[in-house]
Parts: C-alpha cells; sequence; structure tokens
C-alpha cells in the first residue's frame, strides 16, 4: 500500500514559501473526520499520484497515527504542472465506494495487425462499486478477442478483480476495429474552356486591331 508522511499545517502559513521549499499544502476530510490541513514533500506526492491516481489507497502517516483515503483531487499549475493542492477523501472501510477507474488496453488485435483495422478505444475509464480494500488501480482490456474488422469488446466481456462490481450499462462498447480509410484520390481541377476561348479570341481582336492599324498607315 502507498504511504505518505504528511505534517499538520497552520491556516496562517506563506503557501509560496511553503512551495518553494518543497513542500505542498493538502487537506484531508471525510464523513466522519474533520477537515484538517497538511502538508507534505511536493516529490513525493507526485510519486504516489503516478501510481495511485485516484483509485487506489493512500495512507498519510500524521503524528505516529495512520488514515487511509483517497486522493480526491489535485489542482495543478496551468504552466509548470507541477501540483499546488491536494484533497484526501477519508472513506468507511466497511462501506462500498463508487469510483471511476481507468481502464489500461493490453495484448495485440490481430483484426489490426493483420488486416489493417483501426484500433478504436471508446471508453477510457469505467465506474465500479468495491470495498476500499478491493479498489483497482486499473482495469485492464485484453483486446486479442479483437480479430477482425468490426470485432467488438463489450462492458460486459471485460474481466473485474473480485469483490469488484460494475456500475456501468454492460451493451456499451468499449473498443472495436474499424475498416481502414481509404486513401481518397486527388481530384484536379477541370479545365476552364471558356476561359481559353476568351483568350484565344483576345488575340485575334489583338491581331486584328493591329492588321487594322497597318492598313490606316
Amino acid at each position: 500500500m502507498l504511504s505518505l508522511k504528511v505534517q499538520k499545517r497552520d491556516l496562517n502559513s506563506d503557501l509560496a514559501k511553503m512551495r518553494k521549499e518543497g513542500s505542498m499544502p493538502a487537506v484531508f476530510y471525510g464523513k466522519k473526520e474533520a477537515s484538517t490541513p497538511i502538508t507534505m514533500s511536493q516529490v513525493e506526492f507526485m510519486k504516489a499520484w503516478k501510481q495511485a491516481g485516484e483509485s487506489t489507497v493512500v495512507t498519510l502517516n500524521l503524528d505516529g497515527e495512520s488514515v487511509d483515503a483517497l486522493i480526491h483531487q489535485v489542482d495543478f499549475h496551468p504552466i509548470s504542472s507541477m501540483p499546488l493542492h491536494a484533497d484526501f477523501y477519508v472513506f468507511d472501510k466497511n462501506k462500498k465506494i463508487t469510483i471511476d477507474v481507468p481502464l489500461e488496453y493490453v495484448g495485440v488485435a490481430s483484426g489490426v495487425k493483420d488486416f489493417g483495422g483501426l484500433l478504436v478505444k471508446v471508453l477510457h475509464e469505467i465506474k465500479i462499486e468495491a470495498l476500499p480494500s478491493n479498489l483497482p488501480h486499473q482495469i485492464d482490456v485484453d483486446i486479442s478477442p479483437l480479430t477482425a474488422i468490426g470485432s467488438q469488446i463489450l462492458v460486459k466481456d471485460l474481466v473485474l478483480p473480485t469483490g469488484v462490481s460494475l456500475i456501468e450499462n454492460g451493451e456499451d462498447v468499449v473498443a472495436l476495429v474499424s475498416a481502414p480509410k481509404e486513401d481518397e484520390p486527388e481530384e484536379s481541377a477541370p479545365v476552364d474552356l471558356s476561359a481559353i476561348e476568351v483568350v484565344k479570341k483576345g488575340k485575334e481582336d489583338s491581331a486584328e486591331g493591329d492588321a487594322g492599324g497597318e492598313e490606316a498607315k
């Protein structure tokens, strides 16, 4: 299980100075847990965030005590993309949680490899329900059954870990193989015959004009 060492934070702390020194403000709360402002290493938080996302339990170690929570929300700097603040939600260990979990596509689709089809990933996450201890970091989607153009994987085809149930329509499409796009031939611009005639006529008129001019001389 992932863990983070945190310290209580004074609400009057200089947040800019805190971030400059490598720390990050955060808060944890829950239905039975009072809102508690904390601070932690920004680097250590980023490591945990990359591994946990929003669907993996993170243990917060505070003054010799521990609190299990989920990363509920993260605010990032619009330019540097560094985390500025995080919310941790403290859950009831004995109650199921409904949460969106990312999908990870694995395997090889012969409909793509052998027939030149295009793999279309319709869903990138699904909603599940489980006890906190059973929450998966991700759900793997094996694309090997996609053996031909038009093959599909439905939500009901997904293999779920023990203790996890879907909160989705089982008939929804997760991924499919579509036919490859054919290159359309470039259309050449049609020749404007009227324009050619006008130019030709113009030249003839000019020639006649020159001949008339010679006769006048």
